[in-house]
């Protein structure tokens, strides 16, 4: 096979044309969502009324069933539909019933709102409110998905989960919570959201319209086409910018809460005080440390912020407290000298059983890591025992620390010249004065 018949063969698979519907039923299907009176009209303030009770009290289930049920992508598929084909009057009526939904909906979601006892900003509505290029992705390819199967024979189960990935209702109901609240805030970022999903749901219907080159009904001359696609460029622009700019925004923050989740680690123990609470602001660049323990000088307390520079934060506010101090009392007062040399003498523990712990994890896996070393020069050591001991002498009172390795060899090829050079190895691995090396055989 020619690479030229294995490219045609690969197109083959991603090919449309044998699925396709014909023209007219296309234009027919995507007309069918394009008005809002009656029936449609009636399911989109249901779920209008369903989404944002959903993200009254938080529950992600419940906005996906309102999703399922939307009717809002209609008139969006109609005005890329619109613009692909340059119908004018179509895009025209598209728009005009795209704010009319629009308007009802946040009619909906206001007068819930404004009814709710519950006014807490949750999770899912905070989702909502600061727009992204990962939205743009997911809207544009959302898009290019649900027209792909309004045009195709095979529709399957892509239109409910293209309603889901775009996710027009949320940000309209979130929209409507800030309206209800006075919080604007939230109303500027969750249209600005929806917005985007709009656009870009209606530029993947333009794409795919015209490379399925669906017929123009209408006459239209050169001079037209061209201020369209400026107007495209421009819309697209208007919109996909800001949200580069946002999405920037997002990775910075998501690095710097790393950085610092970090650091906070590090400086959760600091000569006898104990961290009891920390809060990292992403936006605000601010990380507050909140101690128990002894009173922090100002000396120490610098260099607690110091230490951030070991972990690549810069231009952060390090914000500390003092939770709970015994410094001050009257250091006359001996129930108060007591409790802080107990607690002193408690935190130094601690962070003493840390260290042992440590030791301890890593000598469990030493065994391990010497025979992968040593079997890449000897592959007859088959297993490896270690462990840690203290040797004692009747003239000493001090024990010296001490290692015992037991390899399990398969003396086939293994001679005692062998033997001497892994324990001599084994000496200077383990730098340790007392290293004692023992072998046994496995082929006995």
């Amino acid at each position: 096979m020619t690479p030229a018949q294995a490219f045609r063969k690969i197109t083959e698979y991603f090919s449309l044309d044998s699925e396709v519907e014909s023209h007219d039923f296309i234009h027919n299907e995507i007309l069918k969502g394009l008005r809002f009176k009656g029936t449609n009209l009636w399911i989109l303030v249901f779920a209008i009324v369903v989404a944002s009770v959903g993200l009254n009290v938080n529950s992600t289930a419940v906005i996906i069933g309102a999703m399922l049920i939307s009717p809002l992508m209609g008139p969006i598929n109609v005005m890329g539909y619109s613009v692909a084909t340059y119908d004018f009057d179509l895009f025209r009526l598209a728009l005009k019933n795209l704010a009319f939904a629009v308007g009802a909906s946040l009619a909906a979601s206001s007068i819930y709102f404004a009814l709710s006892p519950l006014s807490t900003a949750h999770s899912e509505l905070l989702a909502r409110t600061s727009p992204t290029i990962y939205d743009v992705l997911i809207a544009f390819f959302g898009g290019v998905a649900g027209i792909i199967a309004i045009t195709s024979k095979n529709k399957g189960n892509v239109i409910p989960g293209v309603a889901i990935a775009t996710a027009l209702m949320p940000p309209l109901c979130t929209a409507g919570y800030g309206i209800a609240t006075g919080q604007f805030e939230f109303f500027f970022g969750a249209m600005y959201l929806f917005t985007i999903n709009t656009v870009f749901i209606a530029i993947a219907s333009i794409i795919v319209t015209q490379l399925l080159k669906l017929p123009i009904r209408t006459i239209v001359d050169d001079k037209q086409k061209k201020k369209v696609n400026r107007w495209i460029t421009v819309v697209i622009a208007a919109v996909i910018l800001p949200s580069i700019y946002f999405g920037y925004g997002l990775v910075q923050n998501e690095k710097f809460y790393e950085k610092a989740t970090s650091y906070i680690s590090n400086v959760s123990l600091y000569e006898g005080n104990y961290l009891l609470n920390s809060e990292i602001n992403q936006n605000k660049r601010e990380i507050i440390l909140v101690y128990g323990g002894t009173e922090l000088s100002d000396l120490q307390k610098r260099n607690i912020r110091e230490k951030m520079h070991n972990f690549d934060i810069k231009n952060a506010n390090i914000i500390i407290k003092q939770g709970l101090s015994f410094s001050n009392y009257s250091d006359k007062n001996e129930e108060t000298l007591r409790l802080r040399e107990e607690l002193s003498h408690m935190l130094s523990e601690v962070k003493r059983r840390d260290v042992q712990l440590d030791s301890i994890a890593k000598n469990q896996q030493m065994g391990r890591v010497l025979l992968n070393e040593i079997r890449t020069i000897y592959p007859q050591l088959e297993t490896c025992t270690y462990a840690n001991s203290f040797k004692y002498q009747d003239s000493s009172e001090t024990a010296m620390e001490s290692a015992l390795v037991l390899f399990t060899v398969d003396t086939t090829n293994f001679k005692a010249e062998d033997e001497q050079r892994v324990k001599d190895w084994m000496k200077s691995r383990v730098n340790l004065n007392s290293v004692k090396v023992f072998f046994e055989a496995s082929n006995l």
